[in-house]
């Protein structure tokens, strides 16, 4: 099973231009923790988490209004693309230790975002009267692996 058949597809993105506030606010909307950051031809080059917004406004204590997404988001973006295999999101998620991936068409324009609860969700449903034992398996090592990950940098 592909990627494109668990993502999100109607994903909000903002500009590196736009305010903080602005994120927030797609967020919010959309509820959802993280907002893409693309160019005008919609390729993505950066990500915005709800943490990301947050932390910004503490360490700068100015408003969300007064700072700008790209003084805030992370450049380095891990990406997935649409007719990549759950399988291969999984595996980079878990390598990478996050939990949402942009997905990018072949052009790297973005197309959608998928999600540990998206494929938590996929993992669940019924394929012929059982749920799907081997991606609710490798989501379980994924989650573990992410979850001993940010432990392991919180007390470190």
């Amino acid at each position: 099973m592909n990627v494109e058949r668990v993502m999100k597809r109607d994903v909000k993105a903002c500009q590196p231009g736009d305010n903080l506030n602005r994120a927030a606010q797609l967020m919010w909307e959309s509820a959802c923790g993280c907002i893409p950051v693309t160019d005008q031809t919609n390729k993505i080059v950066g990500i915005l988490t709800d943490r990301d917004i947050c932390m910004a406004a503490y360490t700068q204590g100015r408003t969300l209004a007064s700072i700008s997404a790209e003084n805030s988001m992370a450049r380095k973006v891990v990406t997935c693309r649409i007719d990549d295999d759950v399988s291969t999101a999984i595996q980079l998620m878990r390598e990478t230790g996050v939990r949402r991936l942009p997905v990018v068409d072949g052009g790297g324009g973005l197309r959608g975002i998928v999600s540990l609860d998206d494929l938590a969700a996929e993992s669940l449903r019924n394929l012929r009267g059982a749920t799907n034992q081997r991606l609710a398996n490798e989501l379980g090592e994924a989650f573990l692996s992410i979850a001993s990950r940010r432990a392991r940098r919180t007390h470190a």
